[in-house]
C-alpha cells in the first residue's frame, strides 16, 4: 500500500472513531491511543490528571515501541475495521 494511500485510511479510520457516538471499551482505547501516537510520531508522555490512567497509557505506548508509523497506521486501521465489523 502506498504511503499516501495509508495515511487516507489511517484518517479515515480516526475520524470514524472521532464521529463515533457509542462508547468503546477501555482496552480498545488504550490501543488506538498508542497506535496513533506511535503512527503520527507524538512521544509526549501521557498527561492524565489521574495518575493511574497514565500508567495504563504508558504501559500501551511501551507495547508499540519497536513498530514503525507504517505499522502503527496499519494496526490501527485494522483493528478499527474489526471493532466496527461486529
Amino acid at each position: 500500500m502506498s504511503s499516501s494511500k495509508l495515511d487516507i485510511e489511517f484518517f479515515e479510520a480516526v475520524e470514524r472513531v472521532n464521529n463515533s457516538t457509542e462508547s468503546f471499551p477501555a482496552d480498545f482505547l488504550l490501543r488506538l491511543y498508542a497506535y496513533f501516537k506511535r503512527a503520527t510520531n507524538n512521544d509526549d508522555k501521557p498527561s492524565s490528571r489521574r495518575p493511574i490512567i497514565n500508567a495504563f497509557k504508558m504501559n500501551a505506548l511501551l507495547q508499540t515501541q519497536n513498530i514503525s508509523p507504517e505499522q502503527a497506521k496499519t494496526e490501527y486501521i485494522e483493528l478499527v475495521n474489526s471493532y466496527f465489523e461486529k
